[in-house]
């Protein structure tokens, strides 16, 4: 996982130093979270909650840009009278096509760093961080518009790919999230 991170994160630095020009920002919103069991017949509700977090948009060319970020996603579902809270340090690496008219559309990778993991029945909570993965693996899928000033609007759907619970036998548990935002970004760092 060290050598990831480490190749990951040489890259986006070598991206970075390519870049046309730099754009940081801040963003936050809605999540709508569930988790998805094949071939379950429980009913599992969505738990909603917030993401918020930071972001660099770094142009490649007028068209295509590279968008890593850091967020803090609240996640989870209800059951019955079970409310389960996962909270995740996400990090999507995002690629975006931009048309002039401010309009984007962006896709990529994202790992999760699991925060915690607690369940709450009757206002009594327990701590399930020990049941789940600490690292969940997501593919990010999204739109986007971005107005002159920097403010913006975005909507994304990430589709959890890894399994999260720790039964080693049991059904391949998995994230899904739906998220709707906005965001700013300042004005771009010259090269």
């Amino acid at each position: 996982m060290k050598k990831l991170f480490f190749i990951t994160a040489l890259a986006l630095s070598s991206l970075f130093l390519k870049a046309q020009h730099v754009e940081l920002g801040l963003k936050g919103g809605l999540n709508v979270a569930t988790v998805h069991y094949p071939n379950s017949s429980s009913n599992y509700d969505p738990r909603v909650s917030l993401h918020v977090g930071g972001l660099a948009h770094i142009h490649l060319t007028k068209e295509f840009a590279i968008q890593p970020e850091i967020v803090f996603s609240g996640q989870g579902y209800k059951t019955g009278n079970d409310i389960y809270k996962f909270n995740y340090l996400n990090v999507p690496v995002l690629v975006q096509y931009m048309f002039k008219s401010g309009f984007r559309l962006e896709t990529g990778p994202q790992v999760g760093f699991l925060l915690s993991a607690k369940k709450r029945t009757n206002n009594v909570e327990t701590d399930i961080k020990n049941n789940l993965k600490n690292v969940d693996l997501a593919w990010a899928f999204g739109a986007g518009y971005i107005l002159p000033s920097g403010f913006g609007f975005d909507a994304r759907l990430n589709l959890g790919i890894a399994k999260v619970n720790n039964d080693p036998g049991g059904i391949k548990t998995t994230n899904g999230v739906f998220q709707f935002g906005v965001f700013y970004q300042f004005k771009a760092l010259k090269h």
